[in-house]
Formats: C-alpha cells, structure tokens, sequence
C-alpha cells in the first residue's frame, strides 16, 4: 500500500468518524467503528510505507567489480 492509499483511507476514516452521524444505517452497523478502522488501517500503511521507502535507499551497491579476464564472446 503506497503513500496515496493510506491517505486514502485515513481521508474516508475522518469522514465516516466525524462527518456521518453514527446512526445513519440502523444500529446494526456502526459507522464510526468502521471509521476508526479505516484510520489506524491508513496510518499503519503510512507508517510501513515510510519505512520501506527509507529501506529502498539502502538497498544499492555502489561499487564497481572488475575482472581481471573478461568472458570471451
């Protein structure tokens, strides 16, 4: 889950816990329960992500390798 995504659903968390009364469907689902989800759902993405994406960085070898013979054709 990239960047994007998690904001996403912490964007869609937001709305469902705040913006929605939590009545709206019945009492046989609960809104904001699920909006609360979907926040801490973003912000793990989020967090994974920024620690992948700090990971990736690293991952490159910089040095060159040289042979003394190269392979013939």
């Amino acid at each position: 889950m990239g960047v994007g995504v998690s904001i996403f659903f912490l964007t869609i968390g937001a709305i469902l816990k705040f913006a929605i009364a939590p009545d709206v469907l019945g009492d046989s689902v609960h809104i904001d329960v699920i909006g609360v989800i979907f926040m801490i759902v973003g912000a793990v993405g989020l967090l994974l992500s920024f620690f992948l994406m700090s990971r990736r960085g690293q991952t490159s070898d910089n040095e060159l390798q040289h042979r003394e013979n190269p392979p013939s054709v």
